[in-house]
């Protein structure tokens, strides 16, 4: 397994995230309504929109897991991170960054990934992801879709939430 490496920019990068006040805040319908549609346009079990803090990456909103958060070193958004344009996995398996990942070699059993960048004040946050138990192949029209989702979800961090009326 490749641990991900560190942004060149990373103090920056962390401050950004940070100056969001999003870290550890409660489910929003806002985020959660993005990743619903997410798992069924692309018909995948798993969706997150993760936040890549210091050491952890930390799940905005989740679909298809129980969990709120993982360590960074075995994080596959990690490395999106590093990518202008989406990082796709056909096969985790397949793949020297990740075949012996323990997300991979144990549960959730991650075999195709697909995640955008979620870019907020000029520097990389988080990412918007996709990811299935199977491998499978990310089609051009795919990825248009999944920029598509991510450019919305970066609306939502750096929009103020809606205020609710009665």
């Amino acid at each position: 397994m490749q641990t991900p490496p560190i942004p060149c920019n990373e103090t920056d990068r962390i401050a950004a995230l940070h100056a969001l006040n999003i870290l550890d805040t409660p489910r929003e319908e806002r985020f959660d309504r993005l990743t619903r549609l997410a798992r069924r346009i692309f018909n995948v079990p798993y969706v997150t929109i993760s936040m890549i803090d210091t050491h952890r990456q930390w799940f905005k909103s989740v679909q298809g897991l129980t969990i709120c958060q993982t360590s960074r070193d075995i994080s596959f958004c990690a490395h999106a991170i590093l990518f202008d344009d989406i990082l796709y996995v056909e096969n985790a398996l397949k793949d020297p960054r990740f075949s012996d990942n323990p997300v991979v070699v144990g549960d959730p059993k991650v075999r195709f990934y697909a995640g955008c960048s979620l870019t907020v004040n000029g520097f990389k946050a988080g990412t918007f992801c996709i990811f299935d138990k199977k491998p499978r192949p990310f089609t051009a029209e795919d990825n248009q879709l999944l920029k598509d989702l991510a450019i919305l979800a970066e609306k939502e961090l750096t929009e103020s939430p809606p205020v609710m009326t009665a």
